[in-house]
Parts: structure tokens; C-alpha cells; sequence
């Protein structure tokens, strides 16, 4: 039983870090993009 429960627990909080890490990567796309477009409109 407790055994059952601390792999329960491990695999909530296993996926809760992939879920924040999949927000973290969008975040940092979007961030390289708008310096990406700060860059070409600085250009034209």
C-alpha cells in the first residue's frame, strides 16, 4: 500500500514538471520570435 503510494505521487509530480516545462520552451519560442521581429523591423 505505501509502496503504491509513493509511485502515485512520483508520477503526479512527474508530470507536472513536463507540463510546466512544455509552458517554459513556448515561452522562450515566443520570446526568440519577437527579438527575431524586433530585429527585421530595426533593419528596414
Amino acid at each position: 500500500m505505501l509502496k503504491k503510494s509513493i509511485v502515485t505521487i512520483f508520477s503526479v509530480l512527474l508530470l507536472s514538471s513536463l507540463l510546466s516545462a512544455c509552458n517554459t520552451t513556448r515561452g522562450v519560442g515566443e520570446d526568440v520570435e519577437a527579438g527575431g521581429q524586433a530585429i527585421q523591423n530595426s533593419t528596414k
